[in-house]
């Protein structure tokens, strides 16, 4: 039987996630009885990409549903020679251990994820929420942006993202796109296609990936977030918006008092 403790959070690293699967039970739970057959993961540290994927295509127990492969384009002829989950679930903990999940509609991936989990005898107990952080990217797109379209294409039309490649969904490619639509939802300083910023020299592998951790964070360690400080005219600007709600506010402006402070 395993054990699982709490996990020890690396605040500096997210995995942005996304799967395809077999389809969706339209009775009872949304997972059982279907499969996950491709998952892609990005990894995030620091806000940047550190150029380690994740990225697999499995074989099945059962048939692609017809509805699904007019969606991610997978078929069951692309799986058969594919490994099953069991032979990549190990290297998959090991990936997404730790980290914060960045996932779009969470429940969905999180539920086929620990289904799966739960048909082998190595993986049980193991249940997400354990070894992982889930953020779910589209509960937070909707408080962004309540009564408005949010998947994935309306977020990158909404945001400026180039999605143009994305004719079919894939697994991988959705999580690169993803990493783009979280960065600009919680700050917009770093987009993972852009050049200036990217890490180079670190290798990038689109399958399994078995490289520490700690390897990474000491390449990072000069991959920081700049700090841009306000020159003087715009310091000026900013006191006088202050005091100019603490007109308003009859001389009960919180930030100007926090500010005297």
């Amino acid at each position: 039987m395993t054990t699982e403790t709490t996990p020890q959070i690396i605040p500096q690293r997210q995995v942005v996630l996304d799967t395809e699967t077999t389809g969706m039970n339209q009775f009872g739970a949304h997972y059982e009885g279907h499969c996950i057959i491709e998952i892609g993961a990005v990894e995030l540290i620091n806000r940047r990409p550190s150029g380690r994927t994740f990225h697999v295509y499995i074989k099945p127990d059962r048939e692609v549903d017809p509805e699904a492969i007019k969606v991610h384009g997978i078929t069951d002829e692309m799986l058969a020679d594919k490994p099953p989950f069991a032979d990549i679930a190990a290297e998959f903990i090991e990936f997404i251990r730790d980290a914060e999940l960045i996932i779009h509609n969470a429940p969905f991936d999180v539920g086929f994820m620990d289904y799966e989990f739960s048909k082998l005898a190595a993986t049980k107990q193991i249940k997400t929420h354990k070894i992982s952080l889930i953020t779910d990217s589209l509960a937070m797109a909707r408080k962004m942006y309540p009564g408005k379209r949010n998947n994935l294409d309306a977020l990158c039309d909404r945001l400026n993202i180039d999605n143009s490649k994305r004719s079919l969904h894939g697994a991988l490619l959705d999580a690169e796109i993803l990493a783009d639509v979280y960065l600009q939802m919680t700050g917009g300083q770093v987009s993972l296609f852009d050049e200036e910023h990217s890490i180079e020299n670190i290798p990038h592998t689109a399958s399994n990936s078995n490289a520490s951790t700690n390897n990474h964070l000491t390449t990072l360690k000069s991959a920081t977030l700049r700090t841009i400080l306000p020159d003087a005219e715009e310091q000026q600007a900013h006191q006088n918006y202050f005091e100019l709600l603490q007109k308003k506010s009859r001389n009960n402006c919180i930030w100007l008092k926090r500010s005297e402070h």
